[in-house]
Formats: structure tokens, C-alpha cells, sequence
């Protein structure tokens, strides 16, 4: 796995770049992150599909898609990945175990697992990459179901397409992930290099704590 960025840790708890943090949060992160290692399971699952677009409608396998901001992100492509990612329940039970008696802490193992599997998926995203350098493609940046327009009634389709509980990820009733660490993501595939606007960028829920500046 990628190394753990402890900028992006300190971000998800909210704190701002000029902003200092304290020797004890510090360490306390530290410890956060070595007791998180012993318990995560990372997997992930990926198959490639046919795109289709036709205006702001996406058509991939069976899914049909109104959203201007998902079209716009696979503007370009003929095919798509679709992947589940996660670090496995582990870090749930450290946070249960923890948030009665200890929320400063929960808080961290919050943000560290959260970090935790970004790093899972930009690893799974460099093997994509190679893959499709190797053929001579390009890869769009990630974009994932509830991003500005999109719904999140995608990850219906994500179960279906990709079995996600073969690697442990289930879904609630709000179509939440169960682990909560594990992300679910689109990523298109060009035959040319182009710019593409995804991520916070692509979402206009700006008062998001968690946004990107």
C-alpha cells in the first residue's frame, strides 16, 4: 500500500494548511496509524465495460445514467472501469471500540481509515494505468457514485456488476458501504490524454468538510 499521508489525515479532521498541530495530536496520530496497519485487509475488484453516451445519459452494461457531471468526467471514452475498494471491517470495530471512551481517537481512526483506503485505491488506480499504458490507452481520474449529480443508487449496479461481497463489502438499506472504509468508483478509459474535470472539483456540494481546496 501507498504511504499513509499525514497531511491528508490531518484534512479529513479538519484541519487547514496553515494551521499547526500539537505535539500530542501528533504522536497520537502516529499511533493511530501503526495500530489501523495490524488490523486492515485491503482487496479490491475491478471489471472493464463498454461506454456509451448519448447527451448527459451514460449507458455501461445494463446501467443507464442521467449525469452531467459523470458524463463530462468519461467524455471521450469507449470503455470504463468500474472497481470496489476496501480495507476490510477492521477499522470499524477499532472505531466502536473506541468512540465511547475515547472520541479524539475515534476521530483520528475516522480519517485514518479514510485515508487508508484512498491509498488502496490509488495503487489499484497505478495498475489500471499500466494496464492501459501497455495497450497504448489513457485513464480518466476516479469518479465515484454520489459525486455532484450522481446518484447514489449506483452502487446497486456496482454490487450487481462487480459481486462486491466476495471481497467482504455489503450495502445498507441508504446504500451505504458496510465496511465503511471502501470506496466505489468509475474510471474511464481514452486512446488519447485529455483533461477532465473529477473529484471535488466535479461536485458542487461546497460546504463539504471534507472538500479539497
Amino acid at each position: 500500500m501507498k504511504p499513509i499521508r499525514k497531511s491528508e489525515i490531518l484534512r479529513y479532521l479538519g484541519y487547514r494548511k496553515d494551521m499547526e498541530i500539537n505535539e500530542h495530536t501528533d504522536e497520537l496520530i502516529d499511533q493511530c496509524i501503526d495500530e489501523l496497519k495490524k488490523v486492515i485487509n485491503p482487496q479490491f475488484v475491478y471489471k472493464r465495460f463498454p461506454v456509451k453516451r448519448v447527451d448527459d445519459t451514460i449507458l455501461i452494461e445494463g446501467m443507464s445514467i442521467n449525469s452531467k457531471a459523470l458524463s463530462k468526467n468519461l467524455e471521450g471514452c469507449n470503455e470504463v472501469y468500474l472497481f470496489a475498494a476496501t480495507v476490510g471491517i477492521g477499522v470499524d470495530q477499532m472505531i466502536r471500540r473506541v468512540e465511547i471512551t475515547n472520541m479524539a481517537k475515534a476521530a483520528i481512526y475516522q480519517a485514518t481509515g479514510a485515508e487508508m483506503v484512498e491509498c488502496v485505491c490509488d495503487d489499484l488506480n497505478d495498475k489500471l494505468k499500466e494496464q492501459a499504458k501497455e495497450e497504448h490507452l489513457y485513464l480518466k481520474p476516479r469518479f465515484s457514485p454520489g459525486y455532484g449529480d450522481t446518484s447514489l443508487e449506483l452502487q446497486k449496479d456496482f454490487e450487481r456488476l462487480l459481486k462486491m461481497s466476495e471481497i467482504g463489502i455489503h450495502l445498507t438499506e441508504s446504500l451505504l458501504m458496510v465496511p465503511s472504509k471502501s470506496v466505489t468508483a468509475f474510471i474511464g478509459i481514452t486512446d488519447y490524454p485529455q483533461k477532465s474535470v473529477s473529484g471535488c472539483k466535479a461536485c458542487d456540494k461546497l460546504d463539504c468538510p471534507s472538500r479539497k481546496e
